[in-house]
């Protein structure tokens, strides 16, 4: 029997959320730790295995906007607008400058060194953007659920491991975006429990908005994964309204009158 939201402790709705950030400083302390003890070239393939993987989930999760079908219009071109518009938006909005500077400023506070910013801000969207992260949390603001999470939790850690040994400690920061994000969507599931947000998430993999939302994110992720590789140099965060335009195109279309499948 599903637990009653109205009823779970602020522990149970974002226990997930906190042992993400522990495995996060767990793996970020690892990383430090072997910095100074794995030759440059060592520390490199990690990265690399890391991006590849990363490039390899983004493709799986952009596959998730294919079925998706808004009247005669694939799911895919339906991604392509809310990715373009979300990057116009993002860039007009300057979220990659404003996260740098917050690194910048993290840095500077905490005397951090090396590419700490680019660490915070590389952590951050990888760890935050994607499925996991957004079912994970309402999954535990909803049910006290967070066997997800945990697993993201796992994950995370290990990510952190690597990407601590070419960013540095700006990787360990990242929690800050985690605490806010994961726990804020926890807490706001809770919340909302008896509301639209709750009736929306009875079968969230029916659903076409989290779906398109989803292979939008796995785009996103792509770009991170390329960024990993040094293949690119893709503005990712610049994209992150387009998680938002995504649902809401599908919305409109239904305001519409059009079929949304």
């Amino acid at each position: 029997m599903a637990a009653n939201p109205l009823e779970l402790t602020f522990w149970a709705k974002t226990s997930g959320t906190w042992i993400n950030c522990l495995t996060v400083l767990l793996g970020t302390g690892t990383g430090l730790w072997l910095q100074d003890r794995l030759p440059k070239a060592m520390q490199q393939v990690i990265t690399q295995g890391v991006g590849l993987l990363t490039v390899f989930l983004g493709l799986t999760l952009a596959e998730r906007m294919l079925p998706v079908r808004v009247a005669a219009v694939d799911g895919l071109i339906v991604g392509l607008v809310a990715l373009i518009g979300g990057g116009l938006l993002g860039e007009w909005w300057e979220i990659e400058q404003r996260l740098m500077v917050l690194g910048e400023g993290l840095k500077q506070r905490f005397r951090g060194q090396g590419r700490f910013a680019e660490g915070f801000v590389t952590a951050s969207l990888l760890f935050c953007i994607g499925p996991m992260a957004l079912i994970g949390s309402l999954n535990n603001g909803l049910q006290g659920d967070d066997r997800l999470l945990l697993v993201k939790a796992t994950m995370d850690g290990l990510v952190a491991i690597a990407l601590t040994g070419s960013y540095g400690i700006g990787v360990g920061f990242s929690t800050l975006a985690l605490l806010i994000y994961q726990g804020g969507l926890s807490l706001l599931a809770g919340l909302f429990a008896q509301g639209l947000l709750a009736q929306g998430l009875a079968d969230p993999a029916q659903s076409p908005g989290l779906l398109v939302a989803t292979g939008v994110g796995g785009l996103m992720i792509l770009g991170t994964g390329l960024n990993l590789l040094e293949i690119a140099k893709i503005r990712v965060a610049s994209f992150l309204p387009s998680l938002a335009i995504a649902p809401c195109l599908l919305l409109l279309a239904e305001r519409l009158g059009w079929a949304v499948s």
